[in-house]
């Protein structure tokens, strides 16, 4: 008996639930989707049951770090909790993968935080749904030692919006708030760049005007 036969009228069948699941994914097409779909029904069940525990243990297991919002294991993350870090300095970013690939060029020493996003008034994204609030509390701590803000976010529209809300928002707080040089070309993403590049734009950064 075929294993894979019709579901019942009106119920998608797995696969093609796993086609939709992998197109959901961002980057992922349709064809993409359904290469991915039929290489796990192909594959042994182990390697399907390896890729299934993995996903349901990234989701148990990785939380938020308290401090600067990057994904993490334990919170506070490792970065964080170095103390041979630069604690004057924290880089801005738009997302997780940004903090890896700023860490590839070994040009920034300091602190980073995690906006989870821009600021994209046609997808409805403000201010209040990214992680300025949680930065603008770290910075307004008694104890804070930071005197400058690199803002590392993507040089397109989005990006160069938000870099100026934060430039417009830090200033009065007495702290230096500047951004990558235009190494980088326009619309381009960080965790695309080469990490020369990444590190000429993070050297010769500029104040946010």
């Amino acid at each position: 008996m075929n294993s894979y036969s019709d579901p019942p009228s009106g119920t998608a069948s797995p696969i093609t639930r796993l086609v939709e699941a992998f197109h959901r994914l961002p980057g992922i097409g349709p064809k993409s989707a359904q290469r991915l779909a039929y290489h796990v029904l192909r594959a042994p069940e182990t390697e399907a049951k390896d890729l299934a525990e993995a996903l349901m243990e990234v989701k148990r297991s990785i939380v938020l770090c308290e401090r600067c919002q990057d994904l993490t294991s334990e919170s506070p993350c490792r970065i964080c909790l170095d103390l041979s870090r630069d604690r004057t300095s924290i880089c801005v970013v738009e997302e997780p993968l940004d903090v890896r690939a700023i860490e590839r060029t070994r040009g920034h020493h300091g602190l980073y935080h995690v906006l989870h996003g821009v600021i994209s008034p046609t997808d409805g994204i403000g201010p209040e749904d990214l992680k300025i609030q949680e930065l603008l509390a770290r910075l307004r701590d008694i104890d804070t030692e930071v005197s400058e803000v690199i803002v590392a976010t993507n040089p397109n529209l989005e990006g160069e919006a938000t870099s100026m809300y934060l430039g417009r928002l830090l200033r009065p707080l007495g702290i230096r708030v500047t951004r990558l040089a235009r190494g980088l070309p326009a619309g381009a993403d960080l965790e695309y760049a080469d990490d020369v590049t990444l590190g000429r734009a993070l050297e010769f950064r500029q104040e946010v005007q």
